[in-house]
């Protein structure tokens, strides 16, 4: 067996926690590799920083000349965002002799116009910037020529997607029992007000697409969901639209909600490469409705995605009425997926390129 890697987190989120997810996700597909990952956290919040980084020093002892994958958004390191704490992380493990790559779960600074907003953003920049330049290994979730930062080439940077934090065994076919309604599936729906701007996309969106096609069903599960569950409701109420509302779910019943959809709307801001509840749609072999974004590139439109513009709905709608009626455009669309999975999004084809990586620098 290798020396171990550590997976570093920072403040846990709740009520799940997707870097955690990621994390044990990829540890089990690095054992074929022959590395164990170690998950490890930095409790920051509930202790303090002085404990918790004098904690880090004496347990950073044990791993020296071994890898260290601290797992970088700004929130995990800083209740509201200010994220310079992780420098202070990085220095710690270096002086400890580690080897660090940092993974940037998050590859932009936050945005807003207000002169906190703007405060922020320049600690966030400056921030990913130093800790670049600190790690030994950078892992970006999307490709490189998308970070608007990234103003030159860096050798020890690289592009790695994330993968869906869902246990996906086998891929779907495709085929649906007869007779059963076309099926659109919502997995996730954001908090706060961008969620009810999100909700209301989506029931214009069924709405139209019931109008024109007959009866349907809408799945809407996951984060959130369930705060939005009388809106939907009363949206569709006098539509010919099925409903069905669910909260957070476990994994598994995460798998068999998406695999008894037909595709999978994501209108969770732009799709990229890096947003793993879109990610768990292509892994389950569906099409999906997705709004093109500056993220937006290979490989995920390699996918079953149909891109279309966020600020036209007539767009979206069309898309949604399309994807519907077409089998055959469809099934088009979902083979794609299953393709762009297994070869990019799937755990092993992760962590074969973490592990190579790793192997090289």
């Amino acid at each position: 067996m290798k020396v171990p890697i550590v997976a570093l987190l920072g403040r846990k989120d709740e009520p799940t926690d997707a870097l955690e997810e990621y994390c044990r996700y990829l540890g089990a597909a690095l054992r074929r590799h022959d590395i164990h990952l170690e998950i490890r956290r930095v409790p920051w919040e509930p202790c303090g920083w002085p404990k918790a980084s004098l904690d880090l020093q004496l347990e950073a002892t044990k791993w020296r000349e071994a890898w260290v994958l601290l797992q970088y958004t700004a929130l995990s390191w800083s209740l509201r965002g200010f994220s310079l704490k992780v420098l202070r992380i990085l220095k710690i493990l270096k002086s400890a002799g580690a080897r660090v790559a940092i993974v940037y779960h998050d590859v932009e600074p936050f945005p807003g116009s207000r002169p906190i907003d703007r405060l922020r953003r320049s600690i966030q920049l400056c921030t990913m910037r130093r800790a670049l330049s600190l790690s030994d290994l950078a892992l970006f979730t999307v490709p490189l020529n998308k970070v608007s930062w990234l103003t030159r080439p860096v050798s020890h940077a690289h592009f790695v997607p994330v993968g869906p934090n869902l246990p996906i065994l086998e891929m779907s076919s495709g085929a649906r029992p007869a007779l059963e309604l076309p099926t659109i599936g919502v997995f996730t729906i954001t908090g706060g007000t961008a969620g009810s701007r999100e909700t209301k996309i989506i029931l214009g969106a069924v709405r139209y697409a019931a109008e024109h096609l007959g009866k349907l069903r809408l799945l809407v599960f996951g984060r959130h969901a369930e705060i939005r569950e009388d809106e939907i409701r009363n949206g569709l109420r006098y539509s010919s639209v099925e409903t069905s509302v669910e909260g957070i779910l476990r994994p598994d019943q995460v798998v068999e909600r998406l695999q008894a959809c037909d595709l999978l709307l994501f209108i969770r801001g732009p799709i990229s490469s890096r947003r793993s509840s879109a990610l768990a749609g292509i892994a389950c072999g569906l099409p999906t409705i997705a709004f093109e974004g500056p993220e937006t590139a290979p490989p995920i439109t390699d996918a079953g995605v149909v891109l279309v513009a966020e600020n036209k709905p007539d767009e979206l709608n069309a898309a949604l009425v399309h994807v519907l009626s077409d089998d055959l455009y469809r099934a088009e669309l979902a083979a794609r997926s299953r393709l762009a999975y297994q070869a990019y999004f799937s755990w092993p084809a992760i962590a074969a390129q973490i592990a190579t990586l790793l192997d090289t620098h």
